[in-house]
């Protein structure tokens, strides 16, 4: 029984039976405080004990020791300990933290210090914001199951309602199976029940309210028990002032927020890095669109970096629904062209679009798209002539310090793989990712690609600038610091 093959076996199953440990401390933190737990970024909310093993050798790509789940066990009895408020907590960095400052000290201890601003005297929660998804279409039924997984905590957000045009007499069932099973996002992680004759869906206890109607000034919310919404529209058929504002002109409407690119004077917000512009008297907003977001991080880090003399992003990028299966009509040029068999050239606005949310690099950049044979996640190749010349390896360490480290770390992610390909970016919760194997450097000139998921990365980002509205966004703990190419030596995490 001492053989390799049994010594193996053995430490395998010890390691589960840890990780099976862990999920009711994740899930208590989540389920009672509010709190979001991750691995230098990677989410553990809902793993099961193979994907909890998987985050904690995820230290290895970011440049540490893995994390040990005695360790994470260690820091997730204290959190719980503590009695923390909604936050959003990386326990790798903080059990880092405890190695270079504290080792020996108490645990506890040194993380109240280190939690400080989030611990509550209390138990009373707030009144959570209600939100209705205006529209239900891929960005919208993503919205929808990412507001749902958010409500373990009623502390946040809480959807209240779906508006939509009813297509037909099961409309209902319709929807409610197009959010239970998706072709690229899999099924949906929980139950649902449908009530045709209240027409709502109930999904792991969010009661969702489901309205009909083709008028967006002429809902009456506050008939349903809802009051001071935000609406997020997601049809895209409504981009300037003009045209969202109808939403306001409806009874229990209080703000507004476009998943598209807003026209006119419309903010275009970026979060992470323009979201600070969010006034309380901004009634109408834009979650500016899935590229400029994803490449808007990533250029801003450069940028700080190297400074952007000029530039040109192509983005390679997978079909919509705005395309046609075959050929046929479609008013725009090329995509009326079958979006399953061509690459299709097409316009962009992504480039000029950066501009709203880092005006530095307004008139910089120009645009391009090709639409390729791909349900999900694109692609972003960004040509760009520097003010100061970048080594290839010196750039690559700074994308990835920003991804651990900085302002931006919700934002952009870093992989270094020969193997990684489109897929392997699913369901993921950043904006972008930085390939850093394809990252090509020649004095002032180099060339970044960025991988994002134009669907489910970009829902993020807008549940991201909902929370900002509402006022709910949770702290995001240990505290961001600032990357620069002479201190990024210094901040590799050392994990044990």
């Amino acid at each position: 029984m001492n053989s390799p093959v049994d010594i193996h076996r053995r430490t395998w199953i010890a390691r589960e039976e840890q990780a099976e440990r862990l999920i009711p401390l994740v899930g208590g933190l989540y389920r009672n405080r509010g709190v979001v737990t991750s691995i230098h970024g990677r989410r553990l909310i809902g793993l099961n004990s193979i994907d909890l093993i998987k985050a904690h050798k995820f230290a290895r790509q970011a440049g540490a020791d893995e994390l040990s789940l005695d360790a994470s066990t260690a820091v997730l009895e204290a959190l719980t300990a503590l009695h923390p408020g909604p936050a959003s907590l990386d326990i790798a960095r903080l059990h880092a933290a405890y190695v270079a400052r504290g080792q020996g000290g108490d645990l506890v201890e040194f993380l109240r210090g280190e939690v400080a601003e989030i611990l509550v005297e209390d138990d009373g929660e707030p009144e959570p914001k209600d939100v209705v998804l205006y529209g239900f279409g891929r960005i919208g039924r993503l919205l929808a199951r990412l507001l749902i997984s958010h409500a373990g905590s009623e502390s946040g957000l809480r959807l209240r309602a779906i508006v939509v045009r009813q297509g037909s007499e099961d409309d209902l069932v319709k929807r409610a199976s197009l959010l239970r099973r998706d072709s690229v996002h899999g099924p949906f992680a929980g139950t649902l029940t449908v009530d045709t004759e209240n027409n709502t869906i109930l999904a792991n206890g969010t009661l969702i309210q489901v309205i009909y109607s083709n008028d967006p000034a002429t809902v009456d919310y506050t008939a349903y028990g809802i009051h001071n919404a935000i609406v997020v529209d997601n049809t895209g058929r409504w981009r300037d002032r003009e045209g969202l504002e109808q939403h306001l002109r409806s009874k229990g409407v209080a703000r507004v927020l476009l998943t598209a690119p807003g026209k006119g004077d419309v903010k275009n917000i970026v979060h992470g890095i323009n979201h600070g512009d969010i006034a309380a008297t901004d009634r109408v907003l834009s979650a500016a669109s899935c590229t400029t977001n994803a490449i808007t991080p990533v250029l801003a880090a450069i940028d700080e970096a190297y400074g952007i003399v000029r530039g040109h992003v192509e983005t390679v990028h997978s079909y919509t629904n705005d395309q046609n299966l075959i050929d046929n009509f479609h008013k725009g040029s090329r995509r009326g062209r079958s979006a399953a068999l061509n690459m299709v050239i097409t316009e962009t606005g992504a480039a000029k679009a950066v501009a709203k949310a880092l005006p530095q690099l307004a008139g910089k950049l120009t645009g391009s798209a090709i639409r390729v044979p791909t349900p999900d996640v694109s692609l972003a190749i960004l040509s760009l002539t520097l003010q100061r010349p970048a080594a290839r390896d010196e750039l690559n360490g700074y994308l990835r310090a920003v991804s651990l480290h900085s302002k931006l770390r919700q934002q952009v992610d870093y992989i270094e793989s020969p193997e990684v390909v489109s897929t392997d970016f699913v369901g993921s919760h950043r904006a972008g990712i930085v390939d850093g194997l394809a990252t090509i450097a020649d004095d002032d000139n180099v060339i970044v690609y960025v991988w994002y998921d134009n669907e489910f990365g970009y829902s993020c980002q807008v549940v991201r600038v909902i929370e900002e509205m509402a006022g709910t966004h949770p702290a995001v703990l240990p505290p961001r610091v600032d990357v620069t190419l002479e201190s990024m030596k210094d901040l590799a995490p050392a994990v044990v």
